[in-house]
């Protein structure tokens, strides 16, 4: 039996879900929550094998949740499931640890598929996806500026795009406002950026916020 985890901001996502699992003998649903924070409790209360999570969700993103998960549970896989794009986000994603990245318009028994593999220990990895792993090894420096930045400046970067003040950043990911102004400035460097209107105008002309 699998044990599933569902997170996801939309009370029918998670209903949907649930039903067309109950027709898999060998899936069972443990436990479901509708933002970060919940999810985060979700795992340190219920023993599961794989949570099926959005990246886009009120409060602290899937992102942020990916990092503090795979630090108190690494042995949870983490199955991203996401309106955004594959291109936009999976690379990034599976570097950081999650165990595989699917895009909400996949067929269903994609999602199967990629359950029963991440819960063997394994990454569900699409043709798609493999595509672009192999391209970024193969072609370093034609990568989007983002893709340099660290997993916590990839954090920060997306916060600040989205118009969150570094004090609310601070206190979503328990870190000091000079910490967040250091990794500000960092990531401004290295993306050859000056200022929160710009990182808003990348992150939206390569469609990494809505």
């Amino acid at each position: 039996m699998i044990r599933i985890g569902l997170v996801d901001d939309h009370a029918i996502v998670r209903s949907g879900l649930r039903n067309f699992f109950a027709d898999f003998v060998d899936l069972r649903v443990v436990g479901d929550a509708a933002n970060g924070r919940e999810a985060i409790d979700l795992v340190r209360q219920v023993e599961m094998d794989v949570l099926l999570m959005d990246l886009s969700m009120p409060g602290q993103s899937g992102l942020d949740v990916l990092a503090m998960i795979r630090a108190k549970a690494p042995q949870v896989g983490i199955l991203i499931l996401s309106g955004y794009p594959e291109a936009h986000y999976a690379v990034s994603l599976i570097r950081q640890g999650a165990s595989g990245y699917l895009n909400k318009e996949c067929e269903p028994a994609q999602i199967v598929d990629a359950i029963r593999t991440v819960a063997l220990g394994k990454r569900y990895i699409t043709p798609a996806v493999a595509e672009m792993l192999a391209d970024n090894l193969n072609r370093r420096e034609d990568v989007a500026l983002h893709e340099g930045l660290s997993k916590r400046e990839f954090q920060i970067f997306l916060k600040l795009a989205q118009g969150v003040s570094p004090t609310e950043i601070g206190h979503a990911l328990s870190l000091s406002v000079k910490t967040v102004s250091t990794y500000r400035t960092r990531l401004m460097e290295k993306m050859n950026l000056s200022s929160n209107s710009d990182l808003t105008y990348y992150a939206l002309k390569n469609k990494l916020i809505d």
